[in-house]
């Protein structure tokens, strides 16, 4: 998996757990950040190495370039003297160092492909890191109105069944008390009327009996 692709997968990561997580979301964007940094610093070692390979191959190449021809002005040299072996002898180390230049062209031209991809995928972290830095705020609020949302809605589905059923519970208690407590006052107003109703008729009772004792007594 690329570089750029863990990256990317870190970021989604984090912001899941921004979300579902209870951690600072400020906390969690700033050690993202401190990740891509890190992946910056380790991209720069790459870009820094492939340039350095690349410089010393096409050394390489220019070195063997060089010295091919240097054999092959010797090569003329030995003829004009007329030394045939000898110019034979230079013309097969030219030869050595053509097939080193051949071998190495190739690779220059991929090692710079290399380069050039590197400082690509470089650029583009920088412009990542850059936003990320940006944004940082606006994420950060985000994911505290998330967190907000979530936990709410946790509340409410936890919270729900089991209060709505305790307060049903409890209203249902107060309107039993207050029956009883409705009863218990009109029974008490019923015994105090029934005690002066008694008091009442004793009275009359007592009229009466003075009454026929007073006749009685005039009869006489």
């Amino acid at each position: 998996m690329g570089l750029l692709d863990r990256i990317s997968r870190l970021v989604r990561s984090n912001v899941n757990t921004l979300v579902k997580g209870a951690e600072d979301p400020e906390k969690i964007l700033q050690q993202t950040l401190q990740d891509m940094q890190r992946d910056l610093i380790a991209m720069r070692q790459a870009v820094a190495h492939a340039i350095a390979t690349q410089k010393r191959t096409e050394r390489q190449y220019e070195q063997a370039g060089r010295t091919a021809q240097e054999w092959y002005n010797r090569a003329q040299l030995a003829l004009q003297k007329g030394d045939d072996p000898l110019a034979r002898e230079a013309l097969e180390r030219r030869q050595t160092y053509s097939q080193t230049v051949q071998t190495l062209e190739p690779q220059i031209a991929q090692q710079k492909e290399i380069v050039r991809q590197l400082k690509s995928n470089m650029s583009l972290l920088e412009r990542k890191i850059s936003e990320a830095r940006t944004k940082k705020d606006m994420y950060i609020a985000r994911a505290r109105a998330a967190q907000s949302s979530v936990r709410l809605h946790e509340m409410l589905m936890s919270n729900s069944p089991g209060s709505t059923g305790a307060f049903e519970k409890m209203e249902a208690r107060i309107m039993d008390l207050e029956a009883q407590a409705e009863v218990a006052g009109t029974l008490g107003a019923d015994d105090v009327e029934r005690q002066f109703a008694q008091l009442e008729g004793q009275g009359s009772i007592d009229a009466q009996l003075a009454e026929m004792k007073t006749k009685m007594i005039e009869g006489h």
